[in-house]
């Protein structure tokens, strides 16, 4: 995955404008009532990247840039979601995201503070990832793959692999013949 690199110390009116609208937006969203019309409004209108169809996404939640975060179909996201979203973030059709999971595109450059780096992350379908694990930038999590709880993935996860613990690693590998097709 290819890292990108952004300096904060450079103006970047898209940037500040967009972090305004996700921060307005974020917190309205975390005072609405959870599946009422105010709520499913204002997930349309804060991730603009897309939210598929039959998603649903638990408050209270953080978001940093949610242009930047792509939802696909039949997803659901407990509450306690975090996602520092300097990159892109794909999560791809009926994944589950557990309570308190967070997802990091971006961290900083160990000499240069100011300057971030910048990696996507790629949630596959069907993707299960358990309460309090962290992903870290440039991870892909294969298709039907599971995350333990409180794993934290600094590295791409196959399909069909259970990883758990600190850095998370493979454990087991599930039989990719038992999944639905479709």
């Amino acid at each position: 995955m290819e890292e990108r690199r952004q300096d904060l110390r450079i103006p970047d009116a898209a940037r500040d404008a967009e972090g305004a609208r996700t921060s307005r937006l974020v917190q309205a969203i975390n005072r609405a009532e959870l599946f009422s019309d105010e709520y499913y409004r204002l997930l349309r209108e804060l991730f603009t990247g897309g939210l598929g169809e039959g998603s649903a996404v638990h408050t209270p939640l953080y978001v940093n840039m949610a242009e930047n975060v792509h939802i696909g179909s039949n997803v659901i996201i407990m509450p306690y979601f975090k996602c520092m979203s300097g990159g892109n973030i794909y999560i791809e059709d009926n994944a589950r995201i557990a309570f308190n999971v967070s997802l990091l595109t971006n961290n900083h450059d160990p000499y240069e503070r100011d300057v971030l780096t910048i990696k996507d992350i790629r949630i596959c379908r069907n993707v299960w990832i358990g309460a309090g694990s962290t992903i870290l930038p440039g991870v892909t999590v294969g298709e039907n793959a599971i995350v333990g709880a409180a794993s934290v993935v600094t590295k791409d996860v196959p399909p069909c692999a259970i990883v758990v613990g600190n850095p998370a690693r493979v454990v087991k590998t599930l039989d990719a013949e038992r999944f639905a097709q479709g």
